[in-house]
């Protein structure tokens, strides 16, 4: 616990944080949280109408990459980072399936901060769903086929909440 404050502490001071416009249905908004791409390459990331260039990857982040990847064989090349500063910051209903991501991508989730829950649910059996309540320090591995026959998002809740960072460790080619 005491290592997940300092973490989250010290990524909420040192990252730079951005807040991009996003189209949704043809109108735009400002996107319902804060935003950064670090990576160990230079490869952008695209969703939504936005395009991300990455910092370089501080320690703090290569640290947390080097612990993922000691308990999954996968390989991360980026890390996108989300800053909820309160229960109305949001992520809606979606699948993390650019190009960029390869055929099926995995995601390896951390959150730092405030619990939020995380809904999933599958895209073809309707009844088939999860709420799954991310705690301050803990580790969301999604993985094969994820992100194409599942969506998922981080609702809005009314509840008032202190803020959350979540890591989303992830291959870009």
């Amino acid at each position: 616990a005491e290592e997940a404050i300092y973490l989250f502490n010290q990524l909420h001071k040192k990252i730079p944080w951005q807040q991009d416009p996003i189209t949704i249905f043809g109108k735009t908004y400002d996107q319902p949280r804060l935003t950064a791409l670090h990576a160990n390459n230079s490869n952008p990331y695209s969703y939504s109408g936005i395009t991300m260039y990455p910092n370089k990857m501080t320690a703090e982040l290569t640290e947390i990459q080097n612990r993922i990847t000691s308990v999954t064989p996968v390989k991360f090349t980026s890390v996108l980072l989300n800053l909820y500063r309160d229960g109305m910051d949001s992520n809606g209903w979606h699948s993390d399936n650019e190009p960029e991501l390869g055929n099926d991508p995995k995601i390896a989730s951390i959150t730092l901060g405030e619990e939020r829950f995380f809904h999933i649910k599958h895209m073809k059996i309707k009844d088939l769903s999860y709420k799954i309540l991310l705690k301050h320090g803990s580790l969301l591995l999604m993985g094969e086929k994820s992100q194409i026959e599942w969506i998922h998002q981080i609702p809005k809740t009314k509840k008032k909440i202190r803020p959350r960072i979540n890591l989303t460790y992830r291959y870009i080619y």
